[in-house]
């Protein structure tokens, strides 16, 4: 088994970061259940040293999908991505949803052809994943419609990853004397969600 762990803990907490702290509940649980699961990493530095897709970049990138060359380097995470057994996101709750620098991920990784297609009902998943865990901490409070959330469903979906799970670690800052007690019980939460594996 194979995870993907999608480390978008930018923040300037640095290693002390609350959704860091969630990532490493669940990845300890998951470590301890899974033990001869390989966890494979797309970090920080990483998703930051991304450049966003110019127009002529985008050509490109379709050129080579109407060809077939789904080997070429612009492909790599999108590849690595759809060959994941499972998938684990972690990212901070930042201006109602998560860093740019995982924005830009998101478009390395919608690859047509590879990691969805369309057919003539509509788009169709290509991943191996059967599930995605999306962890998030913030200040404030989870809304029913918080983006982040949202956004990361949709793709779970749209990558044809049938089960979607999450974690907020909501209030810290609102809250702060309950900051401790609402990150460990999301950090509660979060190991549970790694020992299911």
């Amino acid at each position: 088994m194979e995870l993907l762990f999608v480390d978008s803990c930018i923040s300037q907490r640095r290693d002390a970061s609350r959704t860091r702290k969630l990532a490493e509940a669940f990845l300890e649980s998951f470590r301890a259940a899974h033990p001869e699961a390989e966890v494979e990493t797309v970090g920080p530095a990483q998703l930051l040293d991304l450049k966003p897709f110019d127009p002529d970049m985008l050509d490109g990138r379709d050129a080579l999908a109407r060809a077939g060359a789904f080997d070429a380097p612009v492909f790599d995470l999108a590849r690595q991505f759809q060959a994941a057994d499972a998938v684990l996101v972690a990212a901070p709750f930042w201006d109602l949803a998560f860093p740019a620098a995982l924005r830009i991920y998101i478009e390395y990784i919608s690859a047509v052809g590879l990691t969805y297609h369309y057919q003539e009902d509509g788009c169709h998943g290509d991943c191996r994943a059967s599930r995605l865990v999306y962890l998030t901490s913030g200040g404030g409070f989870e809304q029913e419609d918080s983006l982040g959330v949202l956004h990361w469903r949709q793709l779970s979906a749209m990558f044809g990853i049938p089960r979607f799970d999450y974690v907020f670690a909501g209030g810290l800052d609102a809250e702060p004397e309950r900051a401790g007690e609402r990150l460990a019980a999301a950090q509660e939460l979060a190991r549970r969600l790694g020992e299911e594996g």
